[in-house]
Order: C-alpha cells, then sequence, then structure tokens
C-alpha cells in the first residue's frame, strides 16, 4: 500500500482482503467486509445478535487488520446488518488470477505482502474493485 500511495482503490481492496485475514475461517461466514469509507472499515453481518458480539471485538479486530495491512489505516469498524447478504448461495471463489490483467502498480504494492495466500486474495479484491470502478465510469 505504502508503494501506492493514497489511492482509495487499493486501500479499500488491502483492507477487505485484510479483513478476511483478520476474521480468520471462524468469523468469515459471518462477518464480510464490504469496503473502506475514509478510515472506517464497512463490516456486514447477518443480524443483531453478531451486530453485537462483534462489537465487543472490535478494538482486537481492527488491531488485526491493521497488522495485517502493516500501517494503521483502519480507525473505526462500522457494523451493518445485512441477512440478504448471508442468505444467498455464494459461489466458491477461483483461485487463479489472471497475471496479464494485472497493472504493474498492484503487483508492486502485493510483493510487500509476505503471506502467499493474503497476497493472492489482495491481489483478487483489488481487481474486482477496479473493475467495478471501471464499470462505473
Amino acid at each position: 500500500m505504502r508503494t501506492l500511495g493514497s489511492s482509495d482503490e487499493v486501500a479499500e481492496a488491502a483492507a477487505v482482503a485484510a479483513w478476511k485475514h483478520a476474521a480468520g475461517e471462524g468469523l468469515r461466514d459471518h462477518a464480510v467486509a464490504t469496503g473502506l469509507n475514509g478510515d472506517t472499515l464497512i463490516v456486514e453481518v447477518p443480524d443483531a445478535i453478531w451486530q453485537k458480539q462483534l462489537s465487543l471485538m472490535k478494538s482486537q479486530l481492527i488491531f488485526r487488520v491493521n497488522s495485517t495491512l502493516g500501517q494503521p489505516r483502519v480507525k473505526h469498524i462500522e457494523l451493518q446488518i445485512n441477512p440478504k447478504a448471508f442468505t444467498t448461495f455464494r459461489k466458491p471463489p477461483d483461485d487463479d488470477v489472471v497475471d496479464n490483467e494485472i497493472p504493474i502498480e498492484l503487483w508492486s504494492a502485493a510483493n510487500a505482502i509476505h503471506d502467499r495466500q493474503l497476497r493472492q486474495k489482495f491481489l483478487k479484491t483489488a481487481m474486482k474493485a477496479l473493475k467495478r470502478k471501471k464499470r462505473q465510469d
């Protein structure tokens, strides 16, 4: 992330990927990071029970996310209830990121991530964000 400066898209992709790593398998199916608004990570949960439980863990989760990012980018977590996000079938993530689609700037940022799985998740999430932005333009 430091290599790319303050690109909002890269920061968002990195924060979402860091959440997946920080949340671990136990939370992954019950709390999904959907974006970054300034220094606030937006996380969707299925119901008020998960919202309350995770609100008690916010400071620990923020620490984990920032540790994964290697810098204090996330200062807050906003827990939003969205049961629909958890009732639909989720297709398994495809493990392949097409190398020729990835901009060199993303490769540079990804190379700073030592964990192979986290690096792959970062690249996938960043590419999704770039494609979404391209469709919006």
